[in-house]
């Protein structure tokens, strides 16, 4: 004798309306929320045809701008800056470097290891980038008070600061 298939129940099961969602437990979380900010404001922004023009990734452009602000540091130092391990910087220095973005050296001080610059090329791409990002960046927290920008910032820097252990 054949088994009867299980009843599907539809007790609890919502129908489709217009209304939300209920995210208020997502809503709570600081995670959440950082993660929904970035992926609809900041991802966005960055996409957009005036980003696109440069052929940079947000890692690129943070390489050029650490470089920029501190010429001739090593790559263990660079990857200490942005948490990314040396052999996984390996690769994104090699694309930068074979747009002659930056350059490497032997370290005079330790010969043992190299330093890295940009390029006038690079120079000049990182401060174009750095105005259109700028401008983009303005355009992502428009929705907030100059106020409100200053003290999300502040915040975020908090929560990213190492530590004192």
């Amino acid at each position: 004798m054949r088994s009867k298939p299980p009843t599907k129940s539809t007790r609890g099961v919502q129908t489709a309306t217009t209304s939300a969602l209920d995210r208020s437990t997502l809503l709570s979380l600081v995670g959440y929320n950082l993660r929904q900010a970035y992926l609809l404001s900041i991802v966005p922004q960055f996409q957009r045809q005036r980003m696109v023009k440069y052929q940079l990734r947000p890692v690129d452009y943070t390489i050029l701008s650490l470089l920029k602000s501190n010429p001739n540091i090593n790559q263990k130092r660079l990857a200490q800056a942005i948490n990314v391990s040396p052999p996984n910087m390996a690769p994104v220095l090699d694309r930068l470097e074979a747009r002659k973005l930056l350059i490497r050296q032997r370290n005079p001080l330790d010969k043992r290891s190299q330093t890295m610059a940009l390029t006038a090329e690079g120079l000049l791409i990182c401060g174009k980038v750095e105005k259109t990002l700028g401008e983009l960046d303005c355009n992502a927290t428009a929705a907030l008070a100059d106020a409100e920008r200053v003290e999300l910032i502040r915040l975020l820097q908090k929560m990213i600061e190492p530590k004192d252990q």
